[in-house]
C-alpha cells in the first residue's frame, strides 16, 4: 500500500469516527434532554394534580358499587361539570349553576367511551330539593355532591369520578392545545368568559382558539339545549384528539398549568395516569349520545323533559358499558316520575 493511499483511508477512518462521536453525542443529549423534560413534566403534573385534587366528604366511592373501582382493570365513569365561576355573575361554589354535564363511561377491555350530555334545563329528581326541578340547579343547591347525586339518581349508574371546569381552565386547555377544529354551525356573535360581545364566527369547519370555543360552547339562541350538547361533545373530543396527537407532546406543560388552578377533581395523579392507557393508540373510540325528549313552557318556563323510554334505553347501554347491574333499591328515590303538578311547584322559583 502506497503512502498516499493510507494516509487517505487514514482520513475516511478519522472522518467516520468522528461522525459516530457526533451521532452518539447528539444521542445522548437527545435522551437526557427528554429525559429531564419528562421528569420536570411529571414533578409539574404532580403538583398539577395536588392542587386540584378535591375530595369528595366522606364519600370513598358511590354507593351503587360494591368496592373501590381501580381504573386500570375496571370499567369506570367520569362526570364533567362546567360551571361559571365569573366575578361578573357572582357564581362560586355556594350557588353557580352547572353550565354543562357531561357523563362519560369507560370500558377498560374494549378501550372505548360513551360520552352522555345532559340539557342543563332536564327536569329530573333533584335530591338537595327535594322535588324535581332543572338539573342544572343541582349545583347550586348541592355543589358537587349534590349534582352526582341527581345524575345518578337519573341515568342509575355509579358515578366514580368528577372533573369540575370553570371558563377560564377551558380557554387556556385550548389555547395550550395551539387551538382545535370545530364546525361552526352558523354565522355567530356571542359573548365572551367577561360577557363582553368580542367573539364573531363565520359557518363552517376552522380553527378555533379558547375564547371562540368557549363561545361555540355555550351558545344556544340559535338552536336548542340538544344542539348545544352536541356542540359541547365536538369540542371535547377535538380537544381530547388534540391531546392525544403526537404533536402536542411538547405542550403538555402549558396544558398542565392549564388545568392546575382552575380544575378541581377527586382523581389522585395515579388514577388520571391509568387513563393514559386509553389513548396509547391514538384518539380512543368515542360514540357521543344525547337524551330525546320534549320541551316544555306549560308554566312559562322552559324545562326539558325526558322521553321516559329513551332515557330507559340509555340507563340500560350504560349499565352494561360499564358492566353493572341496575341497582334500584337505591335510585328510587332519584328517579321519579315526571307529572304536571311537580312542574307547577317548581315553576315558582326556577328562575331564582
Amino acid at each position: 500500500m502506497n503512502r498516499s493511499k493510507y494516509i487517505q483511508e487514514k482520513r475516511q477512518s478519522s472522518r467516520k469516527r468522528l461522525a459516530f462521536k457526533i451521532a452518539l453525542f447528539v444521542t445522548l443529549t437527545t435522551v437526557l434532554v427528554v429525559g429531564v423534560y419528562a421528569v420536570v413534566l411529571k414533578k409539574k403534573a404532580v403538583d398539577a394534580a395536588d392542587r386540584a385534587y378535591a375530595a369528595l366528604d366522606d364519600r370513598i366511592k358511590s354507593d351503587l358499587r360494591d368496592e373501590v373501582v381501580e381504573p386500570l382493570k375496571d370499567n369506570v365513569s367520569i362526570l364533567f361539570i362546567g360551571v361559571d365561576e365569573s366575578e361578573k355573575r357572582s357564581q362560586g361554589d355556594s350557588n353557580g349553576r352547572s353550565d354543562a354535564l357531561l357523563v362519560a363511561t369507560l370500558n377498560n377491555k374494549e378501550k372505548s367511551v360513551k360520552l352522555v350530555s345532559i340539557p342543563r334545563d332536564s327536569y329530573v329528581y333533584v335530591p338537595d330539593r327535594g322535588r324535581n326541578d332543572k338539573i342544572t340547579h343541582a349545583h347550586a343547591f348541592g355543589g358537587v355532591p349534590g349534582t352526582i347525586e341527581t345524575v345518578e339518581g337519573m341515568l342509575e349508574i355509579p358515578i366514580d369520578y368528577y372533573v369540575k371546569m370553570n371558563f377560564n381552565a377551558f380557554i387556556e386547555i385550548v389555547d395550550a392545545l395551539g387551538g382545535i377544529e370545530a364546525e361552526v354551525p352558523y354565522k355567530l356573535t356571542e359573548l365572551d368568559e367577561n360577557d363582553q360581545r368580542t367573539v364573531n364566527l363565520e359557518p363552517g369547519l376552522q380553527e378555533l382558539n379558547g375564547k371562540q370555543a368557549l363561545a361555540l360552547a355555550r351558545t344556544r339562541k340559535l338552536d336548542s339545549d340538544i344542539e348545544r350538547g352536541k356542540r359541547q361533545q365536538m369540542i371535547l373530543k377535538s380537544i381530547m384528539s388534540q391531546a392525544t396527537s403526537i404533536k402536542s407532546i411538547t405542550k403538555y406543560g402549558d396544558l398542565i398549568d392549564a388545568v392546575g388552578d382552575n380544575m378541581k377533581t377527586n382523581m389522585t395523579f395515579n388514577e388520571m395516569k391509568s387513563f393514559f392507557e386509553y389513548a396509547k393508540g391514538g384518539m380512543p373510540d368515542v360514540e357521543t349520545i344525547n337524551i330525546s325528549g320534549l320541551d316544555d313552557m306549560s308554566t312559562g318556563v322552559y324545562y326539558w323533559l325526558p322521553d321516559e323510554e329513551g332515557l330507559e334505553q340509555l340507563k340500560l347501554d350504560l349499565q352494561n358499558h360499564l358492566d353493572v347491574s341496575p341497582r334500584s333499591s337505591l335510585v328510587n328515590e332519584n328517579s321519579r316520575i315526571i307529572n304536571n303538578t311537580d312542574i307547577n311547584e317548581s315553576a315558582d322559583d326556577a328562575n331564582f
